[in-house]
């Protein structure tokens, strides 16, 4: 079983016991989410395929709310003096797979 769902402004493919790290969600860490934006799903050897959604539910659990590693900014301009280091760390939500 498989499928590609869209969570967090992104598609993934998922299958039952996958965990996926997305933008951050509004839910409390523990809570049983379900997601109803399936564009594909493959179960037991056929392929749905929505327009634009399958009409099935995904069950999720939210496992913890996470920072993504730091990205490094850094401008420059030669010969100008002009130089600006920034960092930035994505919040990030980690999500498991429950059911498809």
């Amino acid at each position: 079983m498989l499928a590609i769902i869209e969570l967090g402004g992104q598609q993934w493919k998922v299958t039952p016991g996958m965990r996926i790290a997305v933008n951050k969600l509004p839910y409390e860490v523990g809570a049983e989410i379900m997601i109803n934006k399936a564009l594909l799903v493959e179960k037991d050897g056929q392929v749905f395929i929505g327009k634009p959604y399958v009409p099935v539910s995904i069950q999720a659990k939210v496992e913890a709310h996470i920072r993504a590693p730091k990205v490094v900014v850094f401008k420059k301009k030669r010969r100008k003096g002009y130089k600006r280091k920034r960092g930035h760390r994505q919040l990030m939500t980690l999500v498991s797979i429950q059911s498809v």
